[in-house]
């Protein structure tokens, strides 16, 4: 919100120079693509343009934090707003890549779901990795992790996404570990091996994802009978026509978060932009169009029951999921990835 003096002649100048300098302002922001970025461009950028306050250049990435390291170290920043998942917002705000951004300018936290509101970021969604298959494809419909691994009842490859970090997550709930156990035993050298120990039985089998959008192509084929997907994906799909299901046992959720990188040319814009793509509004336009979970609690009730039921924070669904824990990532992300690629390649 813009505050200025009262003087008659300020408003006056005001009146005849705000629009120009508003639709002189440029904001780079920077998301994962795909059918998320759709969605995206409908609810949040368009709409902020379209509300006079500047154009919204829009670019994608993979979320690896090292082109914002770069821009960072360097002076150099062309990037304003980026989309980064929860392990990388800590890292990178312990880094000093992200602003320390002013909890107050988007309200009362207790309008947002827990952890929404960080030093150095705003939650965006909520979104869920599931177990996903094609219905057309299967004899009958897997219903847990551990299905993934009966060979016998589902033969063919199974796709797993080609990175430790959901991948030893989905190994031990295969494995009997629960839930509220899952990151106790990961954190342990005998429940990483215990991991790598569970996907050496069908490694010949699995066939890996490194983009979101492989898995419903891949399901939709025939090319594997399930695969660990992104919630969102398998709803874009399903509503093209592919017969592409979900079991929401034992999904993996996390939000993902707006942070601003930091020496921004335009962080006065950035931080209204942030505000805007947080209203309630936006969000249930959003979730609407994708269904990944809104982070404001009063938009759940205005979606469709239809809507609701797809989202990985509809009570029934979020009952039987598991929060991705972002510290542990941050504290053993690096020596697990390390790990998890010298296994791939034997």
């Amino acid at each position: 919100m813009f505050r200025y003096s009262s003087s008659s002649v300020v408003t006056a100048l005001l009146v005849l120079t705000v629009p120009v300098v508003a639709h002189s302002e440029s904001l780079t922001v920077i998301s994962f693509g795909g059918a998320t970025k759709a969605a995206q461009e409908g609810a949040y950028f368009k709409p902020f343009e379209q509300s006079g306050a500047g154009k919204v250049v829009v670019g994608e990435y993979s979320g690896e934090l090292s082109k914002v390291k770069a821009m960072v170290d360097v002076g150099q920043v062309s990037w304003d707003v980026v989309e980064v998942e929860s392990p990388e917002l800590l890292r990178g705000c312990e880094e000093g890549l992200f602003e320390r951004l002013d909890p107050a300018l988007i309200g009362d936290s207790n309008s947002y779901l827990p952890g929404a509101v960080s030093e150095c970021g705003v939650a965006s969604y909520v979104w869920s990795m599931v177990l996903a298959y094609n219905s057309n494809k299967v004899a009958a419909a897997p219903t847990s992790w551990a299905d993934m691994w009966n060979l016998q009842q589902f033969p063919g490859k199974r796709g797993l996404r080609k990175g430790a970090k959901y991948t030893l997550e989905v190994a031990l709930l295969a494995d009997g570990v629960k839930q509220d156990d899952l990151y106790k035993v990961l954190g342990t050298k005998e429940g990483v091996d215990r991991a790598f120990h569970k996907l050496d039985q069908i490694k010949p089998s699995i066939q890996w994802w490194e983009a979101g959008a492989q898995p419903p192509q891949w399901l939709a084929a025939g090319d594997v009978v399930m695969s660990a997907a992104y919630n969102g994906r398998i709803a874009v799909a399903q509503k093209e026509g592919s017969k592409l299901a979900i079991s929401w046992n034992g999904h993996l959720y996390d939000p993902d978060h707006w942070a601003i990188v930091r020496g921004s040319p335009n962080k006065a814009l950035a931080e209204r932009f942030i505000v805007f793509a947080s209203q309630a509004s936006g969000q249930k336009s959003f979730s609407t169009q994708i269904p990944y979970g809104p982070i404001r609690k009063d938009v759940l009730a205005q979606l469709p029951a239809d809507t609701l039921a797809q989202l990985p924070t509809a009570q029934a669904n979020l009952s039987e999921g598991q929060l991705v824990d972002a510290t542990f990532w941050v504290d053993h992300g690096e020596e697990l990835e390390e790990r998890f690629n010298a296994w791939a390649a034997r």
